[in-house]
């Protein structure tokens, strides 16, 4: 982009050894911000370890600002190739089995002697070390592990999963956070040092109120579906065309509530007076309010609520959720083009900087689309590149 100021992150060089999901998301944290990402990659592989194809939403949304190098790690030649890459590297981000990465050779250990300013980012399913860490990592059992499954849902449903992959998406961008006050760090010392999340902390530390309620008082949270476990009435009220979220925390906006409701009067009634009670009424207390609110349409509650100074809001199918103007106005849906696919729209980043904003500037790019234009970066000539491809090195 012409005339544009340098991005925050362009003098940075990272090697994403990732699959799947946790690895990626950091990597794209990085990659959004301008670091010059190179994807390593086996070569062969036209379906992603999610089991999207390349060409597919999931891909493309996880793996743009990349470029795709693809390369025989367990080949001499290509572990020499590796070697040169982490030289001239400032991160390297990896989620293989602590076994693997050993056995490869790219562990901490091995390229910290080779590069001692290297920033050496592991996410892993449960750590790089304790009992469980040779375990296979996945999003869903680090939901039930850490907690969420079982205060997600109505009350005696059972265990329920999020609608996302939470714990992936979480350790991914805890370790981007990670990573980043590494190179902070570095400014200081000079040094680099190994990074580390994992699916179960991540979840773990996701839980946030929820966890709190249980290590600081004893409590043991529980389902509580649409109704918020604490603030009560905040929860999911049918309405005349649909249903819609309303939050109603503490006292005073309780009472804008029934002032919005035209039902004053219940802001007084001793068993909605104080949030104990209105947490021990909260059965009656929801079923007085949508008897009202069902007498409505939700464009007219949601106006209401809003201009009385209550928080309320829509529920929203995806498709709905992109057309809303205030999501068009954040301009997160942002595009990009693809050689094939054409002009694409992805999900952009939830955090702006008002000099030097995340950008979208390349699509996913196809297996190995990058590899000869690497190779030459390190010094490799075309004659030797050709030898390489040939033994099946790249």
């Amino acid at each position: 982009m012409s005339g544009s100021p340098a991005m925050p992150l362009s003098r940075f060089t990272v090697l994403d050894l990732t699959r799947v999901r946790a690895g990626p998301t950091a990597v794209r944290q990085l990659a959004d911000w301008g670091a010059k990402v190179i994807k390593i990659e086996p070569s062969g592989e036209l379906v992603d370890a999610t089991g999207s194809r390349r060409d597919g939403p999931d891909f493309q949304n996880l793996h743009r600002n990349k470029r795709s190098l693809t390369l025989d790690l367990k080949s001499p030649e290509g572990s020499d190739i590796f070697r040169k890459l982490v030289d001239r590297a400032d991160v390297l981000v990896e989620n293989y089995r602590p076994d693997v990465k050993t056995r490869l050779g790219i562990d901490y250990a091995a390229l910290q002697k080779l590069n001692p300013r290297l920033v050496y980012a592991s996410i892993s399913g449960f750590g790089q070390t304790g009992p469980y860490r040779d375990r296979p990592g996945f999003d869903q059992i680090a939901q039930g592990m850490g907690g969420l499954m079982s205060i997600t849902g109505l009350p005696g449903q059972g265990p329920v999963r999020v609608g996302i992959p939470v714990a992936d998406l979480s350790a991914g961008i805890f370790c981007a956070l990670g990573i980043l006050v590494a190179l902070l760090e570095r400014e200081v010392s000079g040094k680099g040092q190994w990074v580390e999340s994992s699916l179960l902390a991540a979840q773990i530390a996701m839980l946030d109120f929820q966890a709190a309620r249980w290590l600081i008082a004893g409590e043991v949270p529980e389902q509580a579906g649409n109704d918020h476990p604490t603030s009560i009435p905040t929860g999911v009220f049918k309405t005349r065309d649909g249903h819609i979220n309303i939050a109603s925390a503490g006292d005073e906006i309780f009472r804008r509530l029934c002032r919005a409701l035209d039902r004053p009067e219940l802001a007084d009634d001793p068993a909605y007076q104080t949030g104990a009670q209105r947490s021990k009424n909260r059965q009656a207390l929801n079923a007085a309010i949508e008897a009202i609110t069902n007498k409505r349409n939700s464009a007219e509650w949601i106006e209401r609520f809003n201009k009385a100074g209550v928080p309320a809001g829509p529920i929203y199918a995806i498709n709905e959720v992109f057309a809303d103007p205030q999501v068009k106005h954040l301009g997160i849906a942002q595009s990009v083009e693809h050689p094939t696919l054409g002009r694409t729209e992805l999900v952009g980043q939830a955090v702006s900087l008002s000099r030097t904003p995340s950008r979208l500037t390349t699509a996913s790019p196809d297996l190995g689309e990058h590899t000869d234009a690497i190779l030459r970066e390190l010094g490799y000539g075309d004659n030797e590149i050709a030898g390489l491809r040939d033994r099946g090195v790249v």
